[in-house]
């Protein structure tokens, strides 16, 4: 009775218990309706219906079993190997090692040819010469007759350069707008350099794959190969000066320390000031990254332009450079100049910073602008500089009275420098030259011929189809060798030929690097010369570049690893591995891949750039090797339907000419039939695409039925069936006329991330090889237009073996109309499983929204078609926010430091626009017309007209893209759960929905209640939010510098040089005491 009693009691608690349960349940559904008023069943019938339908047509049309099946066939016939990522770094290395080698000796022929022509030329200042000038070239009188320096100059089209009409057998010589272009040292140069030309032609017969070939001589003209027209500006200016250039600058002159010290003393004021700003402008024009700077202006006192950096220099890069130039229309005149007090802090930063090891440690130089000195300060220059001289000083007189001259001229002259002086804007830049010409002489005294190379830049002459191509230049200095000039040390010019970065891609197998590898190369700096991820042009339509996209560094792009340690490994020239977990965004940014990557480098000897080589793990780390006969293969490639990668190198057709107008199968078949001994290939390449070709070739006759089968694909709604293979091979098969595709751009060279390239296999490709084996990947291409242009791409990997570590053969795919695939998405969804047929829930009702999202979050499927491509949290934001708490989706923060954001400028940049060498003209002729009130000019007038003219702009403002650095998110679905259902509190309404994974695909159906309105949930967006740095970060980051690395050469001085040679044309007259130190200067040099 006891025992019955007990249970009655346990039995009436777990009643109760119930109850309480159910009430609690019904207050918490009874506002908004029941939590399950989306079955999951149902959601789980409509998406196996869809993935069922959508996995039959994706591999009936693809042929993905056949081709499986054909590989499986000659499993046994494969060898599969694991890649050795450091020997392979290594061997491309030595290949592009020897590429750069052949550009080298290049240059050092032209380098002899122009001393030897130098050495035999005698100096005529009367000499007429005719040549050919590179913008008078072919133009003709009023009468019809050749203009002066013009003449008839046969012109071609040329393929190798980009269809441009030149003329392979001379060369043309451009002379710079502000230059005479019959002046008698400009004449006389280009009469001896004319030797150059046979060493053109002759460069470019040894190695077809060299492109421009040029002299830039220190006089200012400039001769390039092959001869090509040139057409100035729309003002009739030729702006280029090929001594402001950096290949010229590097080449010249040694790495180099300066501080460049601003008069703003109250003389200073008015135009003074401004050709003062546009002298320290042009003197940053010529450093390069192998430089450090500071600008320190003063009057009475000392001011740092960028204050943040009192008391130390900073590279000279882009970015740095830039940051100043913002700063110089800060700087105005008063008060009175100090200069005793700026010399000394200019030699006790430079000696300071010199001890910190941190900077170029080679030539040192102190810029002086200023309108005059009252002294000479040998006491300054006796305590920091004497006897040694150091530290070159080179004072640029601003201004048309010379009573302080010959203070400044004693200063330069006393300490191995070169005075000159500026009279007007239009005078600057050919003044600031004349310090380069002095710090080459040591160089040219020692006859060190030092090669060097530039980082990437642009050049828009060549433009390849997608904008203006990638470059580097390899430079050699010209020497005179005449005795009776030794000691002066003249530098005749730079000799430079171009190489495009796309050459270097060209000795990279990327069949070797599998589907995510990738090569770059990176300088001594630390700055990419060549990176898959490097993006140096923005905007649509006609490509611009980017403010500082030569200056990227390589820890902007790997930005994983945030302890720079394969970057600082790589400047620092070693051989190693390295390997992290990285997150690579795909798509336009959109998508995110998580892989992990091992890293290979070594250094390219000869050069100052380093070489890595990325391999993913898994996949990315094994190649196999089949084999088939030649007579097989060769039948197979020859089928119609097949391309190789445009970019790859199977067959290197530019080294001799008669190959160029070759394509890569018809070179194939060539160099197997033993015909021609000079065609080289890839051997290894072309055997395993022979293979390719034979076991993809049943797909051709396959697809091909598919055509013939006119019940098969009535509504067309299956466009193209396409496949990819390891060795860059493709096969495209269309199911419906070419007029008909909906997108006519996807497998074209306009889909840049839809075709093999140099650097990266196709998206479709790369997105496949990560899903599971035998699922299909499905995805909206963001570059396709409006709603009736859409399609859906569909694609699967085909792996090579059943086990982890097999390579991915291929990938095969399709494309359909986006109309199709939604229509079959709709009906799949109206299936029922009720007996009676009467659903319990539809698509087609009022309450309830269906998605089809992808693995990344992006509707392919809605009701709304608006929505089709956003982004689901942009639509859902409650119910994306619940995904990822749950943990059906995971966000990813990615950064990109090569960003450019939008500000509002509230001036035109006026100092930009002074510092426009050609408005300097307008500048100057505004200056003239108000000499006769000089005074007032430089006082009043003047200041009252430019600020005039500031303030009118100043009032207009305008929007500009500048650097920056962003964070963006990217979201990505977890694998493991397939599906999840949740509740979302509303403001007590509570919002269910249920999202189920379509099997074998990447998608996922979202079914969502939407009854209550969740408005106060913020919409989830992928929009990028700039990084902001406060004063304190921004001041850290000026003064942040990174590892790099010196050149290895060093010219900071000679002990023969002749000092006296120091500038300026004014008839001096020092003290006695000046005159005296002169002299023991010169007897006791260092």
């Amino acid at each position: 009775m006891q025992v019955d009693r007990s249970c009655l009691l346990s039995c009436a608690w777990f009643t109760w218990l119930l109850l309480l349960l159910s009430t609690l349940s019904t207050r918490e559904t009874g506002v908004g309706g029941s939590h399950q008023n989306i079955p999951p069943s149902v959601v789980k019938l409509w998406a196996s219906a869809f993935g069922g339908e959508m996995k039959s047509i994706s591999t009936k049309y693809s042929g993905s079993q056949l081709l499986q099946k054909k590989y499986k066939e000659f499993e046994r016939a494969v060898r599969v190997e694991e890649i050795d990522g450091l020997r392979l770094v290594k061997k491309l290395a030595e290949n592009m090692e020897e590429m750069f080698h052949k550009k080298a000796q290049a240059m050092k022929r032209l380098v002899e040819a122009a001393e030897e022509a130098h050495l035999q030329h005698e100096e005529d200042p009367d000499l007429q010469y005719e040549y050919f000038n590179a913008v008078l070239i072919n133009e003709v009188d009023e009468e019809g007759r050749s203009v002066e320096l013009g003449g008839e100059f046969i012109l071609q089209p040329n393929d190798h350069f980009n269809n441009l009409s030149v003329n392979l057998s001379l060369s043309v010589v451009q002379v710079p707008t502000n230059m005479y272009n019959k002046d008698s040292a400009i004449v006389n140069g280009v009469y001896w350099s004319e030797a150059l030309n046979k060493v053109f032609v002759d460069n470019f017969e040894r190695d077809p794959s060299l492109i421009w070939q040029y002299f830039g001589s220190a006089k200012g003209f400039f001769r390039q190969y092959p001869g090509i027209k040139w057409k100035p500006d729309e003002h009739g200016v030729i702006a280029f000066d090929c001594r402001n250039r950096k290949w010229y600058i590097q080449a010249a002159t040694s790495p180099k320390d300066v501080v460049i010290l601003v008069d703003v003393s109250g003389s200073m004021k008015g135009l003074r000031l401004t050709i003062a700003r546009q002298t320290v402008s042009s003197i940053l024009d010529t450093l390069g990254d192998d430089d450090f700077f500071n600008i320190i202006a003063y009057n009475e006192e000392l001011h740092y332009v960028e204050p943040c950096l009192n008391g130390t220099l900073v590279q000279a890069d882009v970015t740095n450079k830039d940051h100043f130039r913002e700063h110089l229309d800060k700087l105005f005149a008063q008060g009175i100049g100090m200069l005793d007090i700026a010399l000394t802090e200019a030699f006790n930063l430079l000696t300071d910073f010199n001890q910190t090891g941190r900077g170029s440690e080679c030539s040192q130089a102190i810029m002086l602008v200023t309108d005059g000195a009252v002294d000479t300060y040998d006491a300054i220059f006796a305590k920091y500089n004497w006897p040694d001289r150091k530290v070159r000083i080179f004072p640029y007189l601003i201004g048309r009275e010379s009573a302080f001259a010959e203070n400044l001229k004693w200063m330069a002259c006393a300490n191995k420098g070169y005075f000159t002086q500026i009279s007007t804007l239009a005078d600057v830049q050919e003044n600031v030259m004349e310090y380069l010409h002095v710090l080459s002489r040591p160089k040219v005294i020692d006859r060190e011929h030092d090669t060097v190379w530039t980082e990437a830049y642009i050049d828009s002459t060549l433009e390849d189809g997608q904008g203006p191509v990638l470059m580097t230049t390899v430079a050699m200095p010209v020497f005179s060798t005449k005795n009776e000039t030794r000691n002066h040390g003249i530098l005749l010019g730079v000799v430079g030929t171009d190489v495009p970065v796309s050459e270097l891609l060209k000795t990279i197998p990327k069949y070797k690097l599998g589907i995510h590898g990738y090569a770059f190369a990176i300088t001594n700096n630390g700055y990419i010369l060549t990176h898959p991820d490097l993006r140096p042009l923005y905007g649509d339509g006609k490509k611009r570049r980017k403010p500082n996209y030569s200056s990227v560094d390589l820890s902007e792009v790997e930005w994983e690893d945030k302890d720079d340690t394969l970057r600082n490994a790589m400047v620092n020239r070693k051989t190693g591995t390295f390997s992290m977990e990285v997150t690579k965004s795909v798509d336009k940014g959109k998508r995110v891949l998580v892989l992990h990557n091992d890293y290979y480098y070594t250094d390219i000897k000869g050069t100052p750039f380093s070489l890595g080589v990325a391999l993913s793990r898994g996949h990315g780390k094994f190649f196999f090797r089949g084999n088939v006969t030649v007579e097989e293969g060769l039948h197979d490639l020859e089928h119609p339907d097949v391309a190789l990668a445009d970019e790859w190198t199977y067959c290197n057709t530019d080294e001799h000419s008669e190959h160029r107008y070759l394509s890569q199968i018809e070179a194939i078949k060539i160099y197997l039939s033993g015909h021609e001994p000079h065609l080289q290939c890839d051997k290894e390449l072309i055997q395993e695409v022979l293979f390719d070709a034979v076991v993809t070739a049943p797909l051709e006759a396959y697809w091909t039925s598919l055509v013939l089968n006119k019940s098969e694909n009535s509504d067309k709604g299956v466009e193209i069936a396409y496949l990819g293979t390891r060795t860059g091979l493709s096969r495209i098969n269309l199911f419906v006329v070419p007029d008909e595709l909906t997108n006519q751009d996807f497998l074209t060279a306009e889909d840049k991330e839809g075709v093999f390239n140099a650097d990266h296999f196709p998206l479709w490709y790369k997105r496949a090889a990560e899903q599971v084996p035998g699922t299909f990947i499905y995805s909206l291409p963001f570059n396709t237009g409006s709603e009736n242009k859409s399609v859906v791409l569909a694609s699967t990997a085909i792996q090579l073996l059943d086990e982890r570590k097999s390579p991915i053969a291929a990938a095969v795919g399709i494309q359909m109309k986006l109309e199709f695939f939604q229509r079959k998405f709709w009906t799949a969804s109206r299936q029922c499983a009720a007996l009676d047929g009467k659903c319990s829930i539809s698509c087609d009702d009022e309450n309830i929204n269906c998605y089809l999202i992808d693995n990344n979050g992006f509707i392919l499927v809605a009701e709304d078609y608006t929505l089709t491509g956003k982004f689901f949290g942009e639509a859902e934001g409650a119910v994306m926010n619940k995904l990822l708490q749950m943990g059906s989706f995971k966000r990813v923060t990615l950064y990109d430091y090569q960003a450019l954001c939008w500000v509002y400028s509230e001036s035109s940049d006026s100092g930009h626009t002074l510092l426009d060498p050609y408005f300097a003209f307008f500048s100057a002729v505004k200056w003239i017309l108000t000499e006769l009130v000089i005074f007032l000019v430089e006082f009043n007038l003047y200041s009252w007209w430019n600020s005039d003219f500031t303030a009118k702009a100043q009032r207009m403002g305008r929007t500009m893209q500048v650097p920056c650095d962003t964070e963006y998110p990217a979201f990505i679905s977890e694998r493991t759960i397939k599906e999840n259902m949740g509740n979302i509190d509303c403001d007590g309404c509570f919002k269910s929905f249920v999202i189920q994974q379509i099997p074998s695909s990447n998608l996922f159906m979202v079914v969502v209640d939407n009854k209550c309105d969740c408005s106060m949930f913020e919409p989830i967006t992928m929009d990028p939010i700039e990084i902001m740095y406060n004063e304190s970060l921004k001041c850290e980051r000026l003064k942040m510098q990174k590892d790099r690395r010196r050149p290895d050469t060093c010219h900071p001085f000679h002990p023969e040089e002749n000092s006296m040679e120091c500038g300026g044309a004014v008839i001096l007259t020092p003290s006695l005491v000046a005159t005296l130190l002169c002299v023991l200067l010169a007897l006791f040099p260092r």
